[in-house]
């Protein structure tokens, strides 16, 4: 047996224990958006590049040669050239036949699973953050558009789904048993889940799968709301209660839909069922009102694009309108008391660990009964290439996922060449930096051609410098905040200078002081002091990046929320007015080199997580300031919009910068901008951006537009060669004055995920003390008790109720010692008892999970 083969049975094995005991086994979405929490502008992603040792063997002696120096700057590769391929298993067979080099989507079906795995001329990557959900309409009840009546308009109706769902049929039926369920916003593959394991516990059990007490819930409410039983069917003013379901056919969606379907149908409810694609999906449930009534039911897939170490900002992205800026987020209303909670656990608005977890039981609580989503599973997944491929895959994103995958890919040995690589979907959504597409497919690309000042570790999620050089941060003391590689330091009192920029003017465009912000002096809970390079490299049209390119993202954060503003949109107002309620204030102390302090009162567990770099990596991309010029021109003159709800909402066009109507519109103003030295935000940026620069800018990218046909100007190892929409192609080459060398990421080699080993008496006598045996290894080794952040036991008893949780005590490395108390034991009826081991490691931020069956006795 393979080691990788080896090493996913023992996953799955291990998952399959812990959260068997927990309740019926789960499933798996696969998710298409980013979550991003916290200051730094940093997309959460990062990768691993899997090492093959080379060496040479003489009689019994190894010798390692020294590696030739790397001469080579950017890509390894020449060329990429992406295609569309929505079939799963046509990807594969593509994949053999060497049409594909690699397949960038997760894979979970089993016999392609198995396919992949008996075939000589592939290999692939494991990845653990694919995860699959039903999204619900949740206007209404009554569709004053259409007349019509939408059981997912209430609460009670959704919050039921919870227990009409059987997450073990959709695991071991759909999936093989290659995923887990899932219940809450918490992935299982991150420390949250395993830090709160008793509270989830408790979840699993109280909306476990009961058909009978779902329908009962959902025909008292159907009756409330004013509907009708007839014949077996729920009827609505005399017209049979249709629910409009959006079904995805590219994967495992497919079986799940077909199943949730039959659930809804064998109580009473009429199914539409829509197959579709990912493009014709998202242009009914991100881009049509939810009022319309289009539709009322998705087969939602996500993937957490990087190891999330903080999963508490998911609550506020997947139930709150501060989530994504599409109708659908728009409408979520949620109660004063969650809509509070879900904001202070996205801004770390308390300042104790213990104030966090109470948060996090509230939050998880109130999901539940809010219930926008049902959460299905979480996918145990690959991702296939050829056998000759080497490329980063992040632990929890994949390769799709991965900020490094294009830093990494390479054929193995070789330098130069090209790559064929086949996704799911290709420009799903318009392209543009600001409130672009999220689709991962689109973002695949789109991280090739762009870097942020910080990527993501690869097995932990803690951000790494990738463009700057140094970062101190300043907390107020007693935060339980620690460090990796930031300057960490702490203060009884941090006070917010005057002269800082703490607000913004839209109409004369400038900054405002903190002196004239605020009445009294401020204080902020952190300070962070982000230093640059002297040299800040140069964007891909040949442009040097400067200080306008980070100052115009400090304007756009404010502005468009602003309604004052000339570009003002209201599906960005939350966002500013979740950002105000933590921000004290800004400033640039040095424009050579760049240095910007940063004051507020958002902090992290991890102070790498607080850095503030405002560096020109946007919500959706990478944008420079003379690219997006002329999309600000035409945003004022309302003939584009950045986001999908501005656009819709005045009926124009979504803004693309690489392909579409767009494309004429952003030149006749890049014409404009040229001819009168256009400088966005001129009261300010004229400060920083001379007339010479810009029109050396404009230049340059009018060049850029003549050549390449597009306006995505990035600064990552690939640029954007061609976009073709209708052959659904992505054309990416490398370049060539790519500021660092191609083997920068290549010291990542292999994750130290562990193994958990559980060992006691398998009977135990009620009223004693009983003491059991964790082993905690990685490839047979111990596992450093240094390097294990916490070891937790759950006691489930004979009917499967949650009986106690404690901590396990570390005996020497790779050894520690559950002791369940006399009293503990005491309370157990005489039966068949569970023994639960979560283990939350420092190495890596995948949990490990171990479990034993023990039988109580008098």
């Amino acid at each position: 047996m393979s080691k990788k083969l080896s090493f996913l049975l023992l996953f799955v094995m291990l998952a399959s224990l812990f959260l068997a005991a927990c309740g019926p086994p789960q499933t798996v979405i696969v998710k298409e958006t980013q979550v991003v929490a916290g200051p730094t502008s940093v997309v959460k992603e990062t990768a691993i590049v899997e090492q093959t040792a080379i060496v040479k063997e003489t009689s019994e002696v190894i010798v390692e040669p020294t590696a030739e120096p790397v001469s080579r700057v950017g890509a390894w590769v020449d060329s990429v050239i992406l295609v569309e391929e929505p079939n799963t298993a046509a990807g594969v067979t593509r994949l053999e036949s060497g049409e594909l080099d690699l397949y960038a989507y997760t894979l979970s079906d089993p016999e392609l699973f198995n396919r992949v795995q008996e075939a000589e001329n592939l290999d692939y990557s494991m990845s653990y953050g694919s995860y699959n959900e039903l999204t619900f309409n949740v206007v209404g009840p009554i569709l004053t558009a259409t007349n019509t009546l939408n059981p997912f308009g209430s609460r009670k109706v959704r919050e039921a789904m919870n227990i009409l769902i059987d997450r073990n049929y959709i695991v071991q039926e759909i999936f093989g048993g290659l995923a887990v369920a899932r219940y809450v916003a918490f992935g299982s593959a991150c420390p949250d889940y395993a830090k709160n394991a008793d509270l989830i516990r408790a979840i699993e059990i109280e909306y476990a799968y009961n058909p009978e007490k779902a329908e009962e819930i959902i025909s008292t409410e159907m009756t409330a709301m004013g509907a009708t039983m007839e014949d077996g069917k729920w009827t609505y003013n005399g017209e049979p209660v249709t629910i409009i379901f959006l079904i995805r056919v590219e994967d495992a969606r497919l079986q799940i839909g077909d199943y949730v379907a039959n659930q809804l149908e064998s109580i009473g409810f009429t199914v539409d069922r829509q197959y579709k694609t990912s493009a014709e999906a998202s242009a009914l449930w991100v881009r049509s009102n939810p009022a319309e009534g289009l539709w009322h039911l998705y087969t939602g897939g996500w993937v957490t694009t990087a190891i999330s170490r903080d999963e508490g900002g998911n609550f506020s992205f997947f139930y709150t309108d501060q989530g994504y800026p599409v109708p659908l987020w728009a409408a979520y209303e949620n109660s004063p008391e969650f809509y509070e909670v879900c904001g202070k656990l996205l801004n770390n608005d308390f300042t104790t660990l213990e104030e966090r977890t109470e948060l996090i039981r509230q939050a998880i609580d109130m999901s539940l009964e809010d219930a926008n989503r049902v959460w299905l599973n979480d996918r145990i997944s690959l991702t296939p290439f050829r056998s000759d491929i080497e490329v980063s895959a992040d632990l929890s994103g994949a390769v799709y996922g991965s900020s490094l995958w294009a830093h990494t890919l390479r054929r193995k040995g070789q330098v130069g060449g090209s790559i064929t690589i086949g996704t799911a979907g290709i420009m799903t959504d318009p392209w543009n930096p600001v409130a672009g597409t999220n689709w991962v497919y689109d973002m695949m690309p789109m991280r090739a051609t762009g870097d942020a000042a910080t990527v993501a570790d690869p097995y932990t999620g803690l951000p790494l410098p990738m463009r700057i050089e140094a970062v101190d941060v300043v907390a107020q003391e007693g935060l339980p905040i620690g460090s990796d590689w930031v300057n960490l330091s702490f203060a009884p009192s941090i006070e917010v200078p005057g002269d800082v920029w703490a607000g913004w003017d839209p109409v004369n465009q400038v900054f405002l002081t903190a002196d004239e912000v605020y009445t009294q002096t401020q204080t902020a809970r952190s300070k962070c002091t982000t230093y640059y390079p002297e040299d800040l490299g140069a964007w891909h049209d040949g442009s040097p990046i400067t200080v306008g390119d980070f100052l115009l993202n400090m304007i756009l954060q404010f502005d468009r929320g602003m309604e004052d503003s000339l570009i003002y949109d209201e599906s960005y107002a939350p966002d500013l007015a979740q950002f105000m309620s933590h921000f004290k204030g800004f400033k640039i102390v040095s424009t050579d080199p760049l240095v910007i302090e940063t004051y507020d009162d958002y902090w992290s567990l991890d102070a790498e997580y607080m850095i503030w770099s405002w560096y020109p990596y946007y919500d959706y991309g990478i944008g420079s300031w003379h690219a997006l010029a002329p999309a600000l021109m035409a945003e004022e003159e309302n003939l584009l919009a950045f986001s999908s709800p501005k656009a819709d909402a005045l009926e124009i066009e979504w803004m693309s910068f690489i392909a579409g109507p767009s494309m004429e519109i952003l030149n006749n103003k890049l014409i404009s901008a040229t001819e009168e030295l256009y400088i966005p935000y001129a009261a300010t940026m004229g400060e920083y951006v001379t007339e010479d620069e810009a029109a050396t800018r404009y230049a340059n990218l009018a060049e850029w537009f003549r050549t390449k046909g597009h306006f995505w100007v990035g600064n990552g190892p690939m640029y954007l060669e061609r976009a073709f929409p209708l052959e659904g192609t992505v054309l990416l080459r490398r370049y060539i004055n790519y500021p660092f060398m191609a083997d920068r990421w290549d010291r990542f080699s292999e994750a130290r995920v562990a193994t958990v080993d559980v060992s006691g008496a398998d009977s135990v006598t009620i009223g004693n003390e009983a003491t059991f045996d964790v082993a905690i290894t990685f490839m047979g080794e111990p596992y450093a008790i240094a390097d294990v952040e916490q070891v937790k036991y759950l006691i489930v008893d004979a009917k499967g109720q949650l009986a106690y949780v404690g901590q396990a005590e570390a005996v020497e490395d790779g050894l520690w010692l559950v002791t369940v108390p006399a009293d503990v034991t005491n309370g157990l009826e005489a039966g068949s008892n569970r023994l639960e081991i979560a283990v939350v490691l420092k190495p890596v931020a995948l949990p490990a999970f171990g479990s034993l069956q023990f039988v109580t006795a008098p």
